[in-house]
C-alpha cells in the first residue's frame, strides 16, 4: 500500500504544469500591473511598449518573447508616404535570420482601401519580410499552454544570489533538465527559473512536450 502511494506521489511531482487555472500561482506584481493596462505589452525583448488590444496579438508577443530565435521586438507607429503621415502600427521582429513584419491573422487591423494601399507602400520601404501567424499556429500545443504558463512568472522577483546560482548551474551543465536544475539551485527555485526565462536569460524547450522535470533548459545565446 505504501509503495503504491509513493509511486503516485512521484508521478504528481513529475508534472509541473497545473491541471486547471485554479491551481495556478498568484500573478506577480508586474503581471498584475499589465492586467490593469491590457492595451500595451512589455517584455525583456521589446524596445518600447507595444499596443496589444487584441488578445491574439498579446499571445503572439508572449510566445515571441520566449522564442530563442527572437532577439528583439520593435514597434513602428507611423510612417511618411507621399508627404503624408499615416498610422502604421507595425510590429517588427528581429530574428537571428533577419527582420520580419509580425502579421497575426486574427489581429489584422481593418483599414479602408486608401489607408491599406499607403500602408503597403510604407511596409515595402521598410524592407520587411512578413511573418504570418495563423490561428492554428498560435494555438499549437504544447507551445501555447507552455508559454502562457511560463509567462505567469513574468516579473517574479529573483534575488541576486539565487539568480547567480541558477545561471551558474546551467552554465556548468548545459543543456540541463529542469529537475536537475531545481536540485542544484537551492530552495524553491522553480518560480525564479520561470522568471529568468521571461527575462530572456534562460531558454526553455516549450515545443517538444508540456513542461516537466525533463524539460531542457539552456542559457540564452547572445549576439555579438
Amino acid at each position: 500500500m505504501t509503495d503504491k502511494r509513493d509511486r503516485s506521489d512521484r508521478r504528481r511531482r513529475e508534472v509541473l504544469i497545473p491541471a486547471t487555472a485554479f491551481d495556478l500561482p498568484p500573478p506577480s506584481n508586474q503581471e498584475a500591473a499589465q492586467s490593469r493596462s491590457p492595451d500595451s505589452f512589455v517584455s525583456a525583448k521589446t524596445a518600447v511598449p507595444i499596443p496589444s488590444k487584441h488578445p491574439a496579438l498579446r499571445e503572439a508577443l508572449i510566445q515571441l518573447s520566449l522564442d530563442p530565435r527572437v532577439r528583439s521586438i520593435d514597434y513602428v507607429p507611423t510612417a511618411i508616404v507621399a508627404s503624408e503621415q499615416i498610422d502604421l502600427g507595425a510590429v517588427v521582429v528581429h530574428r537571428v535570420d533577419g527582420r520580419f513584419l509580425l502579421d497575426v491573422v486574427q489581429a489584422r487591423p481593418i483599414r479602408d482601401l486608401e489607408h491599406e494601399g499607403l500602408s503597403l507602400i510604407a511596409l515595402e520601404k521598410l524592407g520587411l519580410k512578413p511573418w504570418v501567424i495563423s490561428a492554428k499556429s498560435l494555438r499549437r500545443e504544447p507551445r501555447c499552454s507552455n508559454a502562457l504558463f511560463v509567462w505567469l512568472y513574468n516579473g517574479h522577483p529573483v534575488a541576486r544570489e539565487q539568480r547567480k546560482r541558477i545561471l551558474q548551474a546551467v552554465t556548468d551543465k548545459e543543456p540541463i533538465r529542469l529537475g536537475q536544475l531545481e536540485r542544484r539551485s537551492g530552495r524553491d527555485p522553480f518560480p525564479c527559473i520561470m522568471a529568468l526565462a521571461c527575462a530572456d536569460l534562460l531558454e526553455l524547450d516549450l515545443i517538444s512536450q508540456p513542461i516537466t522535470r525533463t524539460t531542457i533548459v539552456k542559457c540564452r545565446a547572445r549576439a555579438d
